[in-house]
């Protein structure tokens, strides 16, 4: 997974030198400019920004300043925690590079055969590392709700690389610890090779061994059943009845129990509606998440969201876990299905009739920054302003931080 963060074209950082800028001289006196009712950042605030890229600038000399701009305020009677997905955007573009903080260096294969094991389990234990780092800054800003990266150790579940997480179980034990002392929830949610429904016995296998990594990371941490395992249904393979009834049984026969009582389900925008999920999850007790992008994309006919969403938290209270739900929204100005799949760098507004106490994870591409935002636009948290991104202030209210995968 590649994450781009270079700046935009219009963020050009140079000296402010008259002698070798002409823009940078002193305009001739004039009336006096009225005052902004704006609040203003400095670089000082959240450190100092160094362009990267083929051309490098000078560093400014004084602390450059920006506005923050307002946001629409707007009412909610929701209460419950707002959650970002595996990458904190601030702290992983921490410059200089050494100094990012993030959970997902990996490798190549052909690095692991260069370097060996110890090599890559030790990428695993940095990433868990700077996990400790990351729940300190949430808990600095009010977000109490994070999924955890899939990629925290590379390669782990995979057939002929894989390991066991024993090696960084003091470690994960005090990610967990922390985690569970702050009250914050960590979930997980396994990429799209998990299939459960494929009638490839090899994929099966290779899904279920992807599972058993994210459970063991889970329970190193000692992370209780709120910390869920969600995945989609996956594929339809020319037969959806048949899908259906291969995912069933492979949960109910081959899942391991300690991965089966994490395990969620969540309809998806291509493949399975919500509608068509809830009859298994409520046969099996697997609770279902609700993602209000995917229904809007893939909806379920003759069943409005508000009747799914109930039924679905009834699962969750009767296995005793705190119901949770996705959300995001398309780009602004996409049409067709291609492009109304990708998730908007921000959220606009939260959904109708949330319940007041649940867990609502924010999929948009500015990750915290968008929950950030939703914080002052419904004031649901003070915001540290020293925590909002300086090249997403640059781009504008709803900017991207860069091509960052949700």
């Amino acid at each position: 997974m590649r994450y781009s963060l270079r700046p935009r074209r219009n963020e050009t950082y140079v000296s402010p030198d008259p002698a070798t800028n002409p823009d940078d001289r002193l305009p001739e006196k004039g009336p006096p400019k009225r005052k902004s009712t704006k609040r203003s950042i400095t670089d000082c605030q959240v450190g100092e920004y160094v362009p990267t890229g083929r051309q490098k600038k000078k560093r400014a000399s004084t602390p450059a300043s920006w506005d923050i701009l307002d946001v629409e305020k707007k009412d909610t009677a929701f209460r419950g925690r707002l959650g970002y997905a595996c990458l904190n955007t601030l702290l992983r573009s921490k410059k200089p590079a050494a100094e990012a903080i993030f959970c997902s260096r990996t490798c190549r294969i052909e690095s692991i055969k260069k370097k060996g094991m110890e090599w890559v389990k030790d990428l695993g234990q940095k990433n868990a590392e700077d996990m400790l780092k990351i729940i300190e800054w949430n808990e600095r800003n009010h977000i109490r709700f994070m999924r955890i990266s899939s990629g925290m150790f590379p390669f782990a579940s995979h057939e002929t690389y894989g390991y066991s997480l024993a090696y960084c179980a003091t470690l994960l034990a005090d990610v967990g610890a922390l985690a569970e002392k702050y009250g914050h929830r960590l979930t997980v949610h396994p990429g799209q090779y998990t299939q459960l429904g494929s009638p490839r016995e090899a994929v099966v296998r290779s899904s279920i061994q992807d599972l058993e990594y994210h459970c063991e990371m889970l329970d190193l941490m000692g992370v209780g059943p709120d910390g869920v395992i969600v995945i989609h249904g996956g594929g339809v393979y020319g037969d959806k009845e048949a899908t259906l009834a291969r995912i069933k049984e492979t949960i109910r026969v081959d899942l391991p129990k300690n991965v089966r009582d994490r395990l969620v389900l969540e309809n998806d925008e291509l493949c399975y509606t919500a509608a068509e999920l809830l009859p298994i999850c409520k046969e099996l007790e697997v609770p279902l998440v609700f993602d209000y992008h995917h229904d809007m994309l893939n909806p379920s006919p003759g069943l409005p969201p508000a009747r799914i969403i109930e039924e679905a938290n009834e699962i969750f209270r009767r296995r005793g876990i705190k119901s949770k739900q996705h959300y995001s929204e398309p780009r602004e100005g996409a049409v067709g299905i291609t492009e109304r799949r990708a998730h908007s760098d921000r959220c606009q507004i939260l959904p109708q009739g949330l319940p007041e106490d649940m867990d609502l994870m924010i999929e948009a591409k500015d990750k915290e920054q968008a929950v950030l935002q939703l914080y002052r636009m419904y004031d649901l948290h003070p915001v540290n302003y020293g925590s909002i991104g300086k090249s997403v202030l640059k781009a504008g209210l709803y900017g991207s931080q860069g091509d960052i995968d949700t």
